[in-house]
């Protein structure tokens, strides 16, 4: 080998590797710019800060449960069923208007949701009550294919509204970033990938039309309250989340 292609080898060996450092370096940071703006991460990558049990004060720490490794809190796969393993974790904080980032990562079949304005004072034996962002395979996922127009497919308002997602979908086993904003107003949208997939107006009579067309109309005022936990759901299936943070809006 001749030192020119030698040296060209080299420098993009070099070039690849500080590209893959500085991107790991970045996995649950802030940069300076989102610090100034008011970020806050909601996961550090190594420890459950910030989080604890729907069901209780502790983290939940069974093996078979929720780990944190190599930068990313993953639910282990159990048997499929919603919240009947370690069951979901939420933020110790409560938020009102924000704008809350996470990255996901789904395996095939899987089904997950990050849920917001979570009171858990509702008595359920599944998952806590809250809005969800869907996070579902939906083409394997039964899932998707009930509710109502696809509803309970990826990134919608679950069992309320549908996303339009079909052009921000990445597959199965890649990271996907979903985005909830919840502006003072109680507008709200979601986004996928750098795309607006879906958009609301929390405590409208529209959404309280939609509330009465789902599973949700036994609970009484669904989704209105002022201010609640984020939740990360256990769904039976294994899931990954990384990236996770928070800006409250004023």
């Amino acid at each position: 080998m001749n030192l020119k292609k030698l040296y060209s080898v080299t420098t993009f060996a070099i070039c690849l590797l500080a590209v893959c450092t500085t991107a790991s370096a970045q996995l649950n940071t802030l940069t300076s710019k989102e610090k100034k703006e008011g970020w806050k991460l909601l996961f550090d990558g190594k420890t459950s800060n910030g989080w604890r049990s729907a069901k209780g004060n502790t983290f939940p720490t069974a093996a078979n449960g929720w780990i944190i490794k190599d930068g990313t809190l993953t639910i282990q796969g159990s048997n499929g069923a919603e919240s009947q393993n370690v069951g979901d974790i939420v933020t110790t904080g409560e938020y009102g208007a924000f704008e809350l980032s996470f990255d996901f990562k789904l395996t095939p079949g899987a089904n997950s949701g990050v849920k917001y304005f979570v009171t858990l004072g509702e008595k359920t034996g599944g998952s806590a009550i809250g809005l969800e962002y869907q996070v579902l395979d939906d083409e394997k996922h039964p899932d998707a294919k009930m509710g109502r127009d696809g509803n309970r497919t990826l990134a919608s308002l679950y069992d309320l509204k549908t996303s339009n997602k079909a052009s921000a979908v990445k597959p199965i086993g890649e990271w996907n970033t979903g985005k909830v904003i919840v502006y003072p107003n109680n507008h709200v949208e979601h986004w996928l990938n750098g795309v607006k997939v879906l958009e609301y107006e929390r405590k409208s009579p529209e959404f309280r039309e939609l509330v009465k067309m789902s599973k949700y109309k036994v609970w009484k005022d669904f989704g209105e309250a002022d201010k609640g936990h984020i939740l990360l759901q256990d769904h039976g299936n294994e899931v990954s989340f990384r990236n996770i943070k928070i800006k409250e809006l004023k």
